[in-house]
Parts: structure tokens; C-alpha cells; sequence
């Protein structure tokens, strides 16, 4: 089959390689449409992934796909032909984090990768804990981003964002468009900072009220204040980028008593600085949402038409396995 191997730091190869075997609590998917998402990227970026991927390994995390084949032991109403979308990890039930219900920091957490492949062998803990079937209703291209629908979902709601409140969203890709189509559903009043005018322009669309290209700004910060009631800053803010700068102006745009998601996360090492003041006599409330527990990741099935149309609409292309290297380096 062809894949798309990742060797090391902007290293990715497409080569020809063995149909994966399966155990006897495994199952073989072929594989009808892969995500490349942030993660994805950063992973390109620093060539591995300290707990997702050791290369040489096949590369991606998300996908939709058909069974093609089944170990002896599955069972739970699977069949060969059955639509899914297989999580890109499952936790070990025993450790601290998943007695105390935060499966997602779950100390042994399974991860699998090989979306950017034709098959991908999907290791039986996640065939038993989160493997999910396609409703009729739901395309394949939908249904592969279920996973990052479902953290977008969980960022909401662990942000605590209610109707009438002013948002701001930080970082217009793939991610912080899924946030502003479900946050504007729900009656927010969202302000957008992008860096690209196709994302401006999309996240006018969806329904954000203002929405900015930061390399345009001289202070963003003052800027999205000014837009505010009384100029004291956003209910909330949501960081879907991951830069010491943008978590810096998070905290510096929300109001006093307000909400900080810090969703996207910094390179390892980074560092930033906040002005203790403004966070303890202001008392601002700092969140930072990874991952998804498994009773999260059916959630988009169950969502308004709003919610469930979101991944289509912030889809940015196609590309075929073997243009992988072109796509991320885009």
C-alpha cells in the first residue's frame, strides 16, 4: 500500500509499504479520507512527537474510513463494510487521571497514527473504547473530524461562554473557525483575529461580528478593548493559535472577572509572562482544554445543525496521499 512516512524533522516520505497485520482484537480500516491538522504540523515541524509518534513511523492521526478487516475476538456489532472513525487514542481505565474521570490525561494514554496511509491497523483498546460508527447521515470528510470538533466543543463549554457574551478568537484556522460557526449558534458576540485575508473573510462569514488581520494592527490588544462594552475587555477569550505572544495577549484582552481558554498549545520550552497583578485583583480564570475523555467524542452526532455542519465549512482543501509533503508545507 502507499503511505506517507515520517522519517524526522520536515522528513516525509511517500513509499510503498506492507498492508498492516491485525491481532485478534484488531481491525484492519481502509482508510476514505485523513485530517492534517495543527498537531500535525508542529509534529512535521520538530520531526517527532514525545508520546504520539516515534519516527520511522506512518504519519496522521485522523480519519474516517470502511472495516476491510476483523480480528476473531471484535465484536460490539462491527462488521466488514461498517462506516468509522477510529479515535486517534484510548485510555487505560486504571490509572489515577481515569479513576478520577480526566481519561484525556490519562497516564498510559494509547496513541495510534497511520492515517496517511490506504489500511491502518487499529489497536484493539481503541476498537473496544473509541471506535465510533458513522451515522448515515454524515459524510466521510465530516466524520474525520469528529476528534477535533469534539475538543472544540469541550473548549466551549469548560470556557463557559453563555448567549450575549463577547468572545474573542484568537487564531482563524481550521480549529478557530469550528469555534466562531458554533460560538456565534449559540448567540456569542465573536471577534476574530486572523493573519490571512481568506480567514478574515471566513470568519466573517460564519457569523464573527469583527474580525481582524493582526499584521494590520499596530496594538490588537487596545483595538479589540475599544470594541467592548466601556473598552474593559471580552467576557472570554479563546487562544487557538499556541505562541507566547498570542497567550500574552489573551490575558491582556479579557475583562476583569472574564474567561482565558489557552486551547492552542506552545512549542516545549516556550516561555511567557503575565502580570501577576492583572490575574489575582482581576481575578481572571485561565483554562487551557486537551484532548477529549471518551464520553466526548460522540458528542458532534448529538449537536445542532449549526454544530454538525461546522467541519465542512472549515475544511481548506484536498489533497491526494501522495501530495502530503506539499500540504503541509503550505
Amino acid at each position: 500500500m502507499t503511505a506517507a512516512v515520517l522519517y524526522g524533522r520536515e522528513d516525509l516520505k511517500i513509499e510503498k509499504v506492507e498492508i498492516p497485520a491485525v491481532g485478534c482484537d484488531e481491525v484492519l480500516v481502509r482508510v476514505k479520507v485523513a485530517l492534517t491538522d495543527g498537531t500535525d504540523l508542529k509534529v512535521w515541524k520538530q520531526g517527532y512527537h514525545a508520546r504520539m509518534i516515534t519516527p520511522p513511523a506512518i504519519f496522521g492521526h485522523e480519519l474516517s474510513g470502511v472495516v476491510e478487516l476483523m480480528g476473531r475476538e471484535v465484536n460490539g456489532g462491527l462488521r466488514v463494510g461498517s462506516r468509522v472513525v477510529p479515535a486517534n487514542s484510548a485510555p487505560c481505565e486504571v490509572c489515577l487521571f481515569c479513576r478520577k474521570n480526566r481519561e484525556n490525561l490519562c497516564e498510559d494514554l494509547l496513541f495510534n497514527n497511520g492515517a496517511y496511509a490506504e489500511y491502518i491497523r487499529i489497536p484493539g483498546r481503541i476498537v473496544r473504547q473509541n471506535m465510533l460508527e458513522i451515522p448515515e447521515h454524515v459524510s466521510f470528510l465530516d466524520a474525520a473530524m469528529v476528534e477535533p470538533l469534539a475538543c472544540v466543543l469541550r473548549g466551549i463549554d469548560e470556557t463557559g461562554v453563555n448567549p450575549g457574551d463577547t468572545v474573542v478568537l484568537i487564531g482563524c484556522g481550521p480549529i478557530g473557525l469550528k469555534f466562531i460557526r458554533i460560538l456565534t449558534g449559540r448567540g456569542a458576540r465573536v471577534i476574530a483575529l486572523g493573519k490571512r485575508w481568506s480567514q478574515i473573510r471566513a470568519a466573517e462569514q460564519l457569523g464573527a461580528r469583527a474580525a481582524f488581520d493582526v499584521s494590520q494592527l499596530d496594538n490588537p490588544v487596545r483595538v479589540i478593548r475599544e470594541l467592548t462594552e466601556g473598552g474593559r475587555g471580552a467576557d472570554a477569550v479563546i487562544e487557538a493559535v499556541g505562541s507566547p505572544t498570542t497567550w500574552q495577549w489573551a490575558i491582556q484582552m479579557v475583562r476583569r472577572g472574564g474567561t482565558v481558554n489557552l486551547f492552542g498549545g506552545c512549542p516545549r520550552g516556550s516561555q511567557v509572562e503575565f502580570d501577576p497583578t492583572a490575574l489575582h485583583y482581576s481575578e481572571i480564570t485561565i483554562k487551557s482544554t486537551f484532548h477529549i475523555p471518551r464520553a466526548s467524542s460522540a458528542r458532534p452526532w448529538k449537536q445542532s445543525p449549526a454544530a454538525r455542519s461546522a467541519p465542512a465549512t472549515s475544511s481548506p482543501g484536498r489533497f491526494h496521499c501522495a501530495s502530503c509533503r506539499a500540504c503541509l508545507s503550505t
